[in-house]
């Protein structure tokens, strides 16, 4: 009888856990103000803060100091919304760069050089633009055919989708 030897048994490589997302405080009022300040809720409290301030104009005889206390307030406003503003527009496109890299990094007919081109000089990028015009321009009688009003337009315009899209990941 032959004894089997307890090999340890190999287990796949898994990924690190993923850490708890840790923001901070910055970001937290941040990520709350833009939420905030960018809805409805928002603009109703800006426009009835106008609305109370001009109402209130004949109280105060619409003296100087009252016409300070809009001037000041939407400077102040003003000033820390821009930076709120940038905040989020950052993060934003930090997140949609991420995830067109991977886009572009999985599809196999993509062109991984496209990668990380955000840090390009502005010439840099107006050439690939103009190289990407010039592809879309030989390609846009295609997109002529997707907007006729007929079904077999229509049908061919999705067949036609549906051929780029089997060409693309079969390459």
């Amino acid at each position: 009888m032959t004894t089997m030897v307890n090999e340890p048994k190999q287990r796949p490589l898994e990924p690190p856990p993923i850490p708890p997302i840790k923001r901070d405080l910055f970001t937290r009022y941040a990520a709350w103000a833009t939420r905030a300040t960018g809805g409805r809720w928002g603009f109703l409290t800006a426009l009835a803060a106008v609305v109370l301030w001009a109402i209130s104009g004949p109280y105060f005889r619409y003296s100087e100091t009252w016409q300070l206390v809009i001037n000041t307030g939407t400077t102040i406003v003003t000033f820390l919304m821009v930076f709120l503003i940038q905040n989020a527009q950052n993060r934003e496109s930090k997140a949609i760069h991420l995830k067109l890299d991977e886009l572009i990094l999985c599809v196999r007919a993509a062109r991984n050089e496209l990668i990380d081109i955000e840090h390009l000089t502005e010439e840099q990028l107006d050439w690939l633009s103009e190289r990407y015009s010039k592809v879309a321009q030989q390609h846009q009688h295609k997109l002529e055919e997707c907007f006729q009003t007929a079904q077999g337009a229509r049908a061919a315009c999705a067949e036609g989708s549906e051929a780029v899209m089997h060409a693309s990941t079969s390459n």
